[in-house]
């Protein structure tokens, strides 16, 4: 994690998928900011080209993606990364509502296929990363009147392996289809995504209309009415259980950085091992890294406790890691240790075995169980419109 604020900062709901399925209108919706000056910008046409960053604020009131960025006490800083013309497409709007106390919700540009990453003038899907890895909720919503699963979404899904917990699906404006018809779309979006999300247990789909107008007549009102209500239902849940989730993520964080410790260390070991007095250093270590196997590393760490074979990175990543950063630049990890701070290997073994699951333990003993209502949380001005709907 690269700054306290992303730890401490409230949970974020990011919502993805293609342009023009409704994910602005939703989030209006929830908000109820329709007819209000800070209503985000809807329409048939691709209308949000912005990361638009919806959090509390005493007043209602925008803020640039630069000075957001500037601020070192909001998780955003980080963002500066992306660059000059990224931060021209960040842009923060404050509302003083009260699901936003408790929650910061994230819109993003709509997905369009076939378009370059270059013509938008940042590195889209490296941002896109950005957020999925910070986000507790990720809705990914689809138009069932045009569900095209192409290119830039098969990208998109690919960068959310291992978040399939966040998941949501939403298929949204489901009044716009008959019964029979929006049965024939469930289908096929399940069709559509099961090669790209590879779990046992499928994502929760919501289907509804998520905007303020009735639903069409002659269509699933009641279904619908209680497909909203368990969405807010479940974004309760998500806000009740931040803390497990943060520290879930910072073990499942420390696991990965532990094996990679490994990796690298075993790398060095067969390196040091493989080099004479003779040797061309750049030839040898060449030849490990192109045929890892050869030399068993992957499976020398997979002998160790703890470690998955799931866990175990992509063997052409160390090809890249390597090119950036030489193998002379590492030491081993039995040279890592003092005699007052120990080593660093144990450090993150004690993290990830005690000390995690201790303070997780710790939180779940002080939880109060049924206290998951919206008046708690809020959540129970939301959608405001919801009366217009018969």
């Amino acid at each position: 994690l690269s700054a306290d604020g992303e730890i401490t900062s409230k949970p974020m709901v990011l919502f993805l998928g293609p342009w023009s399925v409704g994910k602005s209108s939703m989030i209006n919706y929830l908000l109820g900011l329709d007819d209000t000056p800070y209503q985000l910008y809807t329409g048939a046409e691709p209308t949000t080209s912005e990361f638009t960053v919806i959090m509390h604020g005493p007043k209602l009131k925008t803020i640039e993606g630069i000075v957001m960025a500037a601020d070192s006490a909001r998780s955003f800083s980080p963002l500066e990364k992306f660059g000059q013309n990224f931060l021209e497409k960040l842009i923060g709007i404050e509302v003083p509502h009260k699901l936003l106390e408790r929650v910061t919700f994230v819109d993003t540009p709509g997905i369009i296929e076939n378009r370059k990453q270059q013509e938008r003038g940042y590195p889209f899907n490296d941002v896109c990363q950005w957020f999925i890895d910070r986000a507790d909720l990720i809705f990914v919503v689809f138009d069932p009147t045009k569900l095209d699963v192409g290119l830039e979404l098969e990208m998109l899904f690919r960068q959310l392996k291992g978040r399939e917990s966040q998941i949501r699906i939403i298929l949204n404006k489901a009044d716009s289809l008959a019964t029979q018809e929006l049965m024939r779309v469930y289908g096929a979006l399940f069709w559509s995504l099961a090669p790209l999300i590879n779990v046992t247990e499928p994502p929760r789909v919501y289907v509804s209309s998520f905007w303020p107008h009735e639903y069409h007549p002659d269509t699933h009102k009641d279904l619908f009415l209680k497909e909203e209500i368990s969405l807010l239902e479940d974004l309760n849940q998500v806000i009740e259980n931040r803390m497990e989730n943060k520290i879930a993520f910072i073990r499942q964080h420390a696991i990965r950085v532990r094996i990679h410790a490994l990796l690298v260390d075993r790398y060095l070991q067969t390196y040091k091992e493989k080099m004479t007095f003779f040797s061309d250093g750049e030839l040898v270590f060449r030849d490990i890294v192109e045929d890892p196997d050869k030399f068993f590393i992957f499976k020398s760490i997979l002998a160790k406790t703890n470690v998955s074979k799931f866990d175990l990175p992509n063997r052409e990543a160390y090809k890249d890691f390597f090119g950036i950063n030489p193998i002379t630049s590492f030491k081993l990890l039995s040279q890592q240790c003092s005699y007052m701070g120990g080593c660093f290997l144990e450090k993150i073994e004690k993290a990830i075995t005690r000390e995690l699951p201790d303070l997780l333990g710790s939180i779940g003993l002080g939880k109060k169980p049924n206290v998951l209502s919206c008046d708690i949380t809020g959540c129970g001005e939301t959608p405001k419109n919801r009366y217009k709907k018969p």
